[in-house]
């Protein structure tokens, strides 16, 4: 295991919320030297309902994966993630959105806002939204329907024919940064359609990942997802990852198993990586010391 101390290596983790949380609570101990890029199309649950009738980015996945790295229970983590009960207009309204919601319209950087918290909450790893601009999910079916929002495509029936941002938004400047100075480079583990892809979807995040010199190492789930992408194969979305790419080759695969459809393309590192006690959920000390390895390899 590598000490947080020795780490000279730059990480970027891109996706949404759980799965981005995760591997980002995993590599805490490696503070700044980590960067999370974070879909920010989501338009369901309290999300949803503030973008509804204030527009902006959404802040939830940001907010949940601001969660899973604190380490210091405070006062100020409690309110970020009180969740508000009842029958009136707050209920199911997690108070964390509302604050950075808040900042959003005192004309604060979305950037500046996810820092200001980040302070606040004593959290080192670097938090960046893949867009400082509003845009949705969407999905033309094969068809021809187009599909609008990403519970909607969570809810389709079969694997669309593409995806695309409505409207098309230019990457947040950090987040290009950070992935030109990256040396490891991680996409997943998450909801396929809804995580990852949002973020490789943006046209100058995509060319930088093409250009990166960067380790790209794609994280599998432990189990099949439910929706659409349940029905892809890997080799399918490995396919969707490197056209998303400009055309840019996955070096790896992090994943639990072995593939045997993937007819040696790929490099695969087979891991034991589930918890204990929810084997669908990543253990983060497994994830830490895979990711290890991947680090040394760079």
């Amino acid at each position: 295991m590598l000490k947080a101390d020795k780490l000279n290596k730059n990480i970027v983790a891109i996706g949404g919320g759980h799965g981005l949380g995760r591997i980002l609570s995993s590599l805490s101990c490696y503070g700044s030297k980590v960067t999370g890029i974070v879909a920010t199309t989501d338009n369901g649950g309290s999300t949803g309902r503030i973008r509804a009738c204030q527009g902006g980015i959404a802040w939830g996945d940001m907010r949940n994966c601001i969660n899973q790295l604190i380490t210091e229970p405070s006062i100020g983590s409690m309110i970020f993630e009180y969740r508000f009960k009842g029958n009136g207009e707050l209920d199911g309204h997690n108070l964390g959105n509302l604050m950075l919601t808040a900042l959003d319209n005192l004309s604060i950087r979305p950037l500046d806002a996810i820092n200001l918290i980040r302070d606040m909450l004593n959290v080192e790893t670097q938090i960046i939204p893949m867009s400082e601009h509003p845009s949705d999910l969407a999905a033309i079916t094969y068809n021809g329907e187009i599909i609008n929002g990403e519970t909607s495509v969570d809810e389709l029936q079969e694997v669309p024919k593409r995806l695309y941002l409505e409207p098309a938004v230019p990457a947040t400047k950090e987040a290009l940064n950070a992935i030109n100075q990256a040396d490891l480079v991680l996409l997943g583990p998450g909801s396929f359609l809804t995580s990852i892809m949002p973020v490789l979807l943006l046209r100058d995040l995509g060319i930088a990942l093409k250009n990166s010199n960067a380790q790209i190492v794609f994280i599998t789930n432990l189990d099949k997802e439910h929706g659409p992408a349940g029905k892809m194969s890997l080799e399918t979305m490995l396919h969707w990852c490197e056209r998303a790419m400009n055309g840019r080759k996955i070096d790896t695969i992090l994943t639990d198993k072995l593939h045997t459809d993937l007819n040696n393309k790929f490099n695969l590192q087979i891991e034991d990586l589930a918890s204990s006690n929810h084997e669908w959920r990543h253990d983060r000390d497994k994830l830490k010391h895979a990711v290890d390895k991947l680090i040394i390899s760079c």
